[in-house]
């Protein structure tokens, strides 16, 4: 697996979005499990997850319990970043709420941490600015609990660019990571992209394969990504994948899945080579 770096740890270049095993329509703990495991044996160092992912009101947390039990199950489990984010809520009808002051994230560290079972979350992100709260104290509170070694490292999600400069100010310069939507679909967070390049910031892209209800999509929508990948005989996910790490070496894609070979498709991305054709080519899609 080739790596590449978040703040000063080395993962994988291809990390695992769990999400997809603990909302609506998620797998049986079972399959889940042999999910996370086979990232793991394909060389994943990178996971990405969340408090608020979870279906219903009383399992906050359900991914991050769910990726600790896999972590202690497996040889290598010691080896991997675990992301996780706070400031997001889901009330358990589906709806996502904002919580951005700095009360509420210092207590969903503390819970992250309990159920994580770590001294400290490897990488802690502001899941999204809530606009009832003033982004810097909300930043803030990720700055003391950097300062307290609670978190080790710090990063925000869903950010624009003045955002990510106010950050990586608040943090005296340790903003470690941005983690964004970016799909073939999706392209509007490529200033946030070039920005991250430009300051040597990890940039994250969420839901690469624009979303889980449109994955399945990804080659009919877009025809030069099922075309080059008939031309290497690989699918339109892993060119996707490798085209967004083609665009710039701090682009850790984190795409989801809940099936084992999800999984085993996504990480060959890493070995995938695209010409400087294809890429423009795909930029142009």
């Amino acid at each position: 697996m080739h790596t590449r770096r978040i703040g000063d740890v080395e993962v994988s270049a291809i990390g695992l979005g769990a999400m997809p095993m603990s909302i609506e329509g998620r797998p049986d703990e079972a399959r889940s499990l042999a999910t996370l495991h086979a990232a793991l044996d394909a060389g994943v160092t990178l996971i990405d997850t969340a408090d608020a992912y979870h279906r219903d009101a009383d399992e906050v947390g359900h991914n991050e319990t769910l990726i600790a039990r896999a972590l202690a199950s497996h040889h290598r489990g010691g080896d991997v970043l675990v992301a996780t984010k706070g400031g997001h809520l889901r009330p358990g009808d589906g709806s996502w709420t904002l919580d951005g002051s700095p009360g509420h994230l210092r207590r969903a560290c503390e819970e992250s941490l309990r159920r994580l079972g770590v001294e400290a979350i490897g990488l802690y992100q502001f899941h999204r600015p809530d606009p009832r709260v003033p982004y810097a104290e909300s930043v803030g509170a990720l700055r003391e609990l950097l300062d307290e070694g609670k978190i080790r490292m710090a990063g925000v999600s869903n950010a624009d660019p003045d955002q990510i400069r106010q950050a990586d100010e608040i943090l005296g310069g340790r903003l470690v990571s941005v983690q964004n939507q970016f799909s073939p679909a999706f392209r509007s967070s490529e200033p946030e992209l070039e920005l991250c390049d430009e300051l040597g910031i990890a940039f994250l892209p969420w839901s690469p394969f624009g979303g889980i209800s449109r994955a399945g999509e990804l080659g009919s929508a877009y025809a030069p990504f099922a075309r080059i990948g008939e031309a290497h005989g690989v699918s339109p996910h892993q060119v996707c994948l490798a085209w967004m790490l083609a665009k710039s070496p701090v682009v850790v894609p984190i795409p989801g899945a809940s099936r084992p070979e999800s999984v085993r498709d996504s990480v060959g991305a890493a070995d995938l080579v695209l010409t400087a054709d294809e890429v423009a080519e795909l930029d142009a899609a």
